[in-house]
């Protein structure tokens, strides 16, 4: 379904922790629809601070069986929408809120003995809440196991969720890391880190048949959890999302372009965008701005929130001629050779291009 936005009330908004607050949207009757999603699937939220038209995405913490829709926002240092979101608004609040995305995502299945196993990082435990809370209730014989990292106790997300979670389900294996508060257990204090998950594995995980690994939070974490699964003979398995652009990619990605000086690969293309059965046509150079962008300098109004190749708000289909994305790390490599790409990070190799946002 094509992503849209529709402008929903805010039912209430509850304080987390001290940095964090998560909010809850009515849904009205008609739009339910509209709104049903996938456990681990992401919302973005629109609104207009100071003038200014402000875009984020947020993954959604309830799981479908609430019948409610959730998601947690913790303040960051000069974040204009989560400052705004943790000290503005309240319950009654309108916001523009388009319509669930995202493919970090678990389908349960009821007829096998699945063992999932999550690891979370600060306010990455808001998708695997909603698909662990999702593999419980649906999953009679699975086993599920999350490793959760933060400063302390009081900074963890969720922890009363958890913990009666923990006490409901015999199956829900619960580790809490903590790096600024002492747990007496050197393997539960500091960040998530390899020799934590070679312990872990050894202790819980090494004669299981894992069905996945599905990790969130800052990318060093992310990277070593990957490498060490992918060593493990689980390459297909691994899972993961990023809310932010990992900084190391973002500069080698721009040290990239800087000094790419083949000819072959640089044309002044014309580049057709397709959006609600309007066309808008542009020229656009290889090296000029991203296809996202040159299509909103056309007047296209087409769909944005990170654009840093992190969520996948402006996926779009190239239906003719190729182009390059700098960055991806939200589509899958089955949806890219299905010719589905990250506009914000396109820039056209061919002298014609024609991308549709209404293939999805």
């Amino acid at each position: 379904m094509k992503p849209v936005f529709h402008q929903l009330t805010i039912k209430d908004v509850k304080n987390e922790t001290s940095e964090t607050v998560s909010i809850a949207f009515d849904v009205p009757s008609n739009l339910d629809s509209d709104y049903k999603f996938i456990p681990g699937q992401y919302l973005t939220l629109k609104t207009q601070i100071n003038g200014e038209d402000i875009r984020r995405s947020y993954s959604i913490s309830s799981a479908p069986s609430e019948n409610e829709l959730r998601v947690a926002v913790k303040a960051v240092e000069q974040g204009k929408f989560s400052t705004f979101a943790t000290t503005n608004l309240k319950a009654g609040d309108t916001l523009d809120v388009m319509t669930p995305q995202g493919g970090f995502t678990i389908e349960s299945n009821t007829t096998e003995q699945n063992n999932y196993v999550f690891f979370a990082a600060g306010s990455g435990i808001t998708p695997i809440l909603s698909m662990l809370r999702t593999a419980l209730e649906t999953e009679p014989n699975c086993a599920v196991y999350l490793y959760y990292g933060n400063k302390s106790t009081d900074a963890t997300i969720f922890k009363s969720e958890l913990d009666a979670l923990a006490n409901k389900y015999t199956n829900f294996h619960l580790r809490y890391i903590l790096s600024r508060e002492d747990t007496g257990d050197a393997n539960r204090n500091g960040r998530i880190d390899t020799v934590k998950c070679a312990h872990f594995y050894a202790e819980d995980l090494e004669p299981l048949k894992i069905q996945g690994v599905y990790s969130c939070g800052p990318e060093s974490m992310i990277d070593l959890i990957r490498e060490f699964f992918v060593s493990k003979g689980l390459l297909h398995k691994v899972h993961f999302e990023l809310f932010t652009v990992p900084a190391t990619a973002a500069l080698d990605a721009a040290a990239a372009a800087a000094t790419d000086t083949d000819p072959s690969a640089q044309v002044n293309a014309e580049v057709t965008v397709i959006i609600d059965d309007e066309e808008y046509t542009f020229p656009l150079a290889t090296k000029g701005k991203d296809i996202l962008s040159a299509a909103q300098d056309a007047d296209a109004d087409v769909p944005f929130s990170c654009k840093g190749g992190v969520c996948c708000t402006c996926r779009a289909k190239v239906l003719e001629g190729k182009v390059k994305m700098t960055l991806n790390f939200a589509l899958e490599e089955d949806e890219v050779e299905e010719g589905f790409v990250l506009t914000c990070q396109s820039h056209p190799i061919t002298e014609k291009v024609v991308i549709s946002f209404d293939e999805y």
